[in-house]
Order: C-alpha cells, then sequence, then structure tokens
C-alpha cells in the first residue's frame, strides 16, 4: 500500500472488499445502526457486540475491535476494558474513540484508562483529543468540538508519541500522525457534520482497514477517512442531496458502489 496516494486509498479498499473483517464494534446506541451500514457497504462485517459476558469471544473471532465510549455504563466499561485486552493479547488492533471526552470528570477518567491499554489508532475531534492529552483548558461542549484540528495537533502528536499509536483528529481537513509524521486527508463535505453518528462510522471503518494493513495504521487510517470523505462528495456531486438525510443515504450508497477509477481520480491524502 502506497502511503499517500490515492493507488494506496484504492488498495486498502479492495483489500477491505475482498477480506470483509470482523469488527467488533462496542458502541454507543445512536451510531449502531449507521456505523453497522457503514462497515457492511465497505465490505466488512459488523458486530455490534458489547455484553462482559462474551466480549472476549468476540474479540477471538474479530479483525479488529472498535470502543466507542459515547453511552457509558459500568457494565459497558468493564466489556470495554475487557475487549481491549484481549485484543492487545491476541495482537488484533484495537480503535478508541474518545466521544464527549473533556464534557464530565467521569467521561475523561475512562478514557484515559481505555489509553492506557495501548489503542492502536485514537480518532476523535479536536476538543476531545486536546482534553485526552490533558492541555489546559480544553473541554467539549457535550460531543461537539470548540476547536480546529490545526489546534489540536501538537496534542495529537504527543499522545502518537507518549502512547505509541495513530491519532487521527477530525476536522474541515483531518489530521493524522503517529508523533512523527503528520498525514492530511483534504476529502469530506460540511454537511456531514449534521449526521449523527458520522465520526462514530468512520472510526470503525479505520478499524477495518487498519486489520488489513497491520504494519501501517498511520497509512491506513489515513486511507479510511480519504475513502470516507470521498464518498460524502460523490453522494453531493450525484445530486439528489438536499439534506442530510438524503446524504445519510447517498454516502452509505457510494461506500458501496465507488469505483477504482473513482478513488483514483478523487482520494486527497496528503504529506
Amino acid at each position: 500500500m502506497t502511503s499517500t496516494s490515492p493507488s494506496g486509498t484504492a488498495a486498502a479498499l479492495a483489500a477491505c472488499r475482498a477480506a470483509s473483517p470482523l469488527v467488533q464494534c462496542i458502541t454507543n446506541f445512536v451510531s449502531m445502526d449507521i456505523m453497522a451500514n457503514t462497515l457492511l457497504a465497505a465490505g466488512a462485517s459488523p458486530a455490534m457486540a458489547h455484553s462482559i459476558a462474551e466480549v472476549e469471544a468476540f474479540v477471538s473471532i474479530a479483525s479488529a475491535l472498535l470502543i466507542n465510549v459515547g453511552t457509558l455504563s459500568d457494565g459497558w466499561v468493564g466489556g470495554m476494558k475487557l475487549g481491549a485486552q484481549r485484543a492487545v493479547e491476541l495482537s488484533k488492533p484495537w480503535v478508541l474513540d474518545p466521544v464527549g471526552c473533556g464534557a464530565t470528570p467521569y467521561r475523561s477518567l475512562i478514557c484515559a484508562e481505555m489509553l492506557q491499554l495501548k489503542p492502536t489508532v485514537v480518532r476523535g475531534n479536536a476538543s476531545e483529543i486536546m482534553a485526552l492529552a490533558g492541555a489546559a483548558g480544553a473541554t467539549t461542549r457535550g460531543v461537539d468540538s470548540t476547536a480546529a484540528a490545526t489546534e489540536a495537533l501538537a496534542a495529537a502528536k504527543q499522545l502518537a508519541a507518549q502512547h505509541g499509536c495513530v491519532v487521527a483528529v477530525s476536522g474541515a481537513e483531518d489530521l493524522v500522525t503517529d508523533g512523527r509524521r503528520v498525514l492530511r486527508v483534504a476529502n469530506g463535505v460540511p454537511m456531514l457534520q449534521q449526521i449523527t453518528a458520522s465520526g462514530c462510522s468512520v472510526t470503525a471503518l479505520i478499524a477495518a482497514f487498519v486489520s488489513q494493513f497491520p504494519q501501517q495504521p498511520l497509512e491506513a487510517t489515513a486511507h479510511a477517512l480519504s475513502y470516507f470523505g470521498l464518498a460524502a462528495e460523490l453522494a453531493v456531486s450525484a445530486g439528489g442531496v438536499k439534506g442530510p438525510g438524503s446524504l445519510r443515504v447517498g454516502l452509505l450508497d457510494q461506500l458501496a458502489t465507488m469505483s477504482e477509477a473513482e478513488v483514483l481520480a478523487g482520494a486527497r491524502v496528503l504529506e
């Protein structure tokens, strides 16, 4: 997989479609539907399993694990921790989405504890990443960011370097870093922000792509973000998108039908 070229995005998508990786998703109630449909549209297979009684067994058969802290409860937190620990034991990639980190002390504490369990990738908005890094004064407004992605780059590089992971910051243009290199993803449309759980869904897509290229998590993360953003662009350019409802439908359609030629013409991952 080429690091930043459109052919790298095409190769990552082709690998996902060919392998149909099983992605176990411990996620929130709001995101379950669109997240599962996003994975299916990309050729992956979703498993929305969070019960503490079976989470380790599911990790054992999954290609990757996604943990999204959106709707926290004590039982779910126990399952999240068991799942992450099992993924690390089995050398399987797992991706953390620290939804709303900084909004409440409890949420920030759980996110910090999950960070200690060695995620392969962390994906959040600028405020979440800054709060997770402990930046002074960093807060979130619920799940909404109060900062631009560029403002969180230093915090993202700090987190990546300290915890040996890849950190992706979502924004008008997404930034992805391993603490040394920084990739910029210039795909997407502003209206995606009006579709609830679109960010949650792309994080699951990152897990699917990284499962196919575990030695290149930086590039795989960037290519997943590019593919998702490009699907939104194609949905809008195809016509018929009147608002977030029709964009949601068009997004899923484009994720499922996107051709190699469209990826090569439109993917924008920049070093």
